[in-house]
C-alpha cells in the first residue's frame, strides 16, 4: 500500500512540473516558443545555451555554441550550482520534460534569467531552426 500511495506522489508532482513547464514562470524563468528562444539567443549578449540531453542525444544535433550538463548524471544539480546565477541562460532538452524539471531546479538555486525552450529540440526542429553536428 505504501508503495501505490508513494507512486502516486511521485505522479503527482511529475504532472505539475510539466504543467509548471507548460507556461511562464515567475521571477526571470519562463518557457517560449522556439521562435522567442532563437531571438532571445540572437539578440542577447552573453547568452548561455544550455543543453541537458544525454552524451547519446548530443549525436543527434545540437543547438549551436551548446553547452552540455546532462540532466541524469547524479551531480546534475552541483554543476549547475557553479554557474553563473546571473547570466543569461536558453535551455532545452529533447522534449520538454527534463528542461521543465530544471526550471525548478534553476528557480530553487536562485537563478534569475533563465528562457526554456517550449518542447524541446524537437519542436526547435519542427520549426526549422538549425543544429550544429553533436
Amino acid at each position: 500500500m505504501k508503495a501505490i500511495t508513494r507512486s502516486l506522489l511521485v505522479l503527482v508532482i511529475a504532472a505539475g512540473v510539466a504543467v509548471a513547464g507548460c507556461a511562464s514562470t515567475s521571477g526571470g524563468l519562463e518557457t517560449v516558443p522556439a521562435q522567442e528562444a532563437s531571438d532571445r539567443i540572437a539578440e542577447t549578449p552573453g547568452v548561455v545555451v544550455l543543453d541537458i540531453r544525454t552524451p547519446q542525444e548530443l549525436q543527434e544535433g545540437v543547438i549551436d555554441g551548446a553547452v552540455n550538463i546532462d540532466f541524469y548524471e547524479p551531480d546534475f544539480a552541483a554543476q549547475l550550482e557553479l554557474l553563473d546565477k546571473d547570466a543569461p541562460y536558453v535551455v532545452y532538452c529533447r522534449s520538454g520534460n527534463r528542461s521543465a524539471q530544471a526550471m525548478e531546479l534553476f528557480s530553487d538555486l536562485g537563478f534569475s534569467d533563465v528562457t526554456e525552450i517550449d518542447g524541446g529540440i524537437v519542436q526547435w526542429t519542427a520549426e526549422g531552426f538549425p543544429l550544429s553536428n553533436g
